[in-house]
């Protein structure tokens, strides 16, 4: 399947694939995985797991050769789809081309997390640029809101339909970014605690107390408090070394999530922040990576003079890594290659802990 309109400098292609039904998906996807797999190009699929299935069915011996994922899982938070699955993926290949079909957005996303799945796929033209690679990313025309259609034209540079191949002319990534990028509403009812100068001594224990003690009370408990110990204390180390020295804690409650944001005076200047992966002997620096790894959804509102960290937590939700374990080092390289700045992205405290995730 050529998802090329015409020939193009820029080697990175990542086309919207527009269908109707489970014979226009497949007709879309099975003959692009195919191609992939006889020119033996590393292939994976990810998209969410019915569609999976009917992947896996219609390639048939074929799907051994395709690494095949459950985006509903994998890429549960959409943040932790760009370095825990497809960087992860296209990384293990440097030097081949790599095709790859996402499927981020479906019938069923909630409406908190659409703006960071939109986020995400204005992203993904960030993080593959220059690269010799193909997302190809579907599109429920039948399940999905009109407005969701009109922005996969905005974030997508090439569309695809029964008809063929086309360049978007509504593409604007700026400007999606730039929306996305709003402030998220104050939460009611929340519990408070201010920390860092001026608020006591051991800044960062006084953080991981008073985030546990609140998400153990909503039900989380086992390994996820531990995973939301650990992203509170690294979220709030980056605001003494980052954001003025001092930041806001908030813990509260929505339905059968427990959600708690930082706020800070920082600014992250980066929108690839916590989306590149890390090489595993790299200290510090892995803040905002582990909290898209960990999490169950990441927001962020970032402008001159402050930054808001919103972080969700599903109280009964499983691991979120062991879907995407199965793909080496998801979320951590093996070299010093892309690991961006160190500015806004973390700190050097709790290093044991971050180690131990890349090591899993």
């Amino acid at each position: 399947m050529n998802v090329t309109p015409s020939a193009t400098a820029e080697p990175f292609e990542h086309p919207a694939l527009f269908y109707r039904g489970a014979d226009e998906y497949l007709a879309g996807t099975v003959p692009f995985v195919l191609e992939g797999v006889a020119a033996g190009d590393p292939v994976a699929v990810a998209v969410p797991g019915g569609n999976l299935e009917l992947i896996r069915a219609a390639l048939g011996p074929a799907a051994a050769g395709v690494r095949l994922l459950d985006m509903g899982e994998a890429g549960r938070n959409p943040g932790r789809i760009i370095p825990g699955v497809l960087r992860a993926f296209a990384d293990l290949h440097p030097g081949r081309r790599v095709r790859i079909i996402g499927e981020p957005i479906w019938p069923g996303r909630s409406a908190a997390e659409y703006p960071a799945c939109l986020q995400h796929e204005a992203l993904i033209n960030l993080a593959f640029s220059g690269r010799d690679v193909t997302i190809l990313c579907p599109y429920d025309l039948a399940g999905l809101s009109p407005e969701v259609i009109e922005d996969a034209r905005m974030t997508h540079p090439v569309l695809v339909d029964g008809s063929g191949a086309s360049a978007s002319a509504h593409y604007a990534l700026e400007r999606v970014l730039r929306d996305c990028n709003r402030p998220l509403p104050t939460p009611e009812g929340a519990a408070v605690m201010h920390y860092g100068q001026g608020f006591g001594d051991d800044p960062l224990g006084r953080v991981r107390a008073f985030a546990t003690e609140h998400a153990a009370r909503i039900g989380l408990a086992g390994e996820r408090l531990e995973d939301l110990r650990l992203i509170a204390s690294e979220l709030a180390a980056n605001s003494l070394d980052y954001g003025g020295g001092s930041g806001t804690l908030r813990v509260w409650q929505e339905g059968e999530r427990v959600v708690f944001d930082i706020s800070d005076g920082g600014h992250i200047a980066d929108p690839l922040a916590g989306r590149r992966p890390t090489p595993t002997h790299q200290l510090g620096s892995r803040g905002l990576l582990v909290t898209h790894l960990l999490s169950d959804l990441v927001r962020v509102h970032t402008e001159q003079g402050g930054t808001t960290i919103r972080v969700y937590f599903d109280v009964d939700g499983a691991d979120p890594l062991e879907h995407i374990k199965s793909i080496e080092g998801a979320g951590f390289t093996g070299s010093t290659e892309d690991t961006g700045s160190t500015e806004d992205t973390g700190s050097t405290e709790d290093t044991g802990s971050a180690e131990d995730l890349a090591n899993a």
